[in-house]
């Protein structure tokens, strides 16, 4: 894919990642400044470049200049720009926009429902059809892999291989997508799904929709909505 298709560094964009990381907490999925939140931009000088939410700051008190610039250069070596440090995930968003070139926005959150079916190390399995919006026939979970490490890169990136979302063991979500809305909107899905699962487990065997069905799910779901349109 050329530079040239991927958005310019731009204020609306550094503002477009500051909106999408409040409305995690604003739709409960993160509590103040955790999880965090990625768009693909054009590189000045490196081969690779994404803008990132920095560590450890609230959402709330975030301005467009305070998001960090991440590029990998020709040498292979990152640089990160800005006043403040990346997110200390910046290695898996960075491993995912290396190994899925059509993604061009990452959400991580610590959604609570979601984040209590990865403590059980299982995914989601297809009870509904709308696990489908995952682009698979369910919402696989990446092995544990201490936060911030290249471990867990390659762990969540081996669990995206056929995917769009998956869970992280023990930790949360990552959701992508060919733009914020639709990354985040992956993320707010799996969340509902996450916690309708949660409620069939009490209630004790789980039906499952056919792997047929899902298929056939699949097939509808490549031309559902506005198809070519960027989410």
């Amino acid at each position: 894919m050329m530079q040239a298709e991927f958005p310019e560094d731009t204020e609306a964009l550094r503002r477009g990642i500051i909106e999408t990381a409040r409305s995690m907490n604003t739709q409960r999925l993160n509590v103040n400044k955790s999880g965090n939140v990625s768009a693909r931009c054009q590189a000045d000088d490196g081969e690779l470049a994404f803008l990132i939410t920095p560590s450890g700051v609230p959402y709330d008190d975030l301005s467009p200049e305070d998001i960090s610039k991440v590029s990998r250069l020709p040498s292979g070596e990152w640089r990160d720009e800005g006043p403040l440090l990346p997110s200390s995930e910046w290695r898996l968003h960075a491993a995912v926009y290396e190994s899925k070139p059509e993604v061009r926005a990452i959400v991580h959150t610590h959604s609570p429902k979601a984040t209590a079916v990865s403590c059980l190390e299982s995914g989601i399995p297809p009870f509904h059809y709308m696990v489908a919006m995952s682009g698979a026939a369910e919402i696989p979970c990446a092995p544990y892999a201490t936060f911030g490490t290249e471990a867990l890169a390659e762990s969540v990136t081996g669990a995206l291989r056929h995917c769009r979302g998956c869970l992280m063991a023990r930790h949360g979500v990552l959701a992508t997508g060919s733009g914020l809305s639709g990354a985040f909107a992956l993320a707010v899905e799996t969340e509902n799904l996450a916690s309708m699962y949660l409620d069939l487990l009490q209630l004790g065997d789980v039906r499952l929709l056919s792997e047929d069905e899902m298929t056939r799910v699949l097939e509808r779901f490549r031309t559902y909505g506005q198809p070519g349109r960027k989410a």
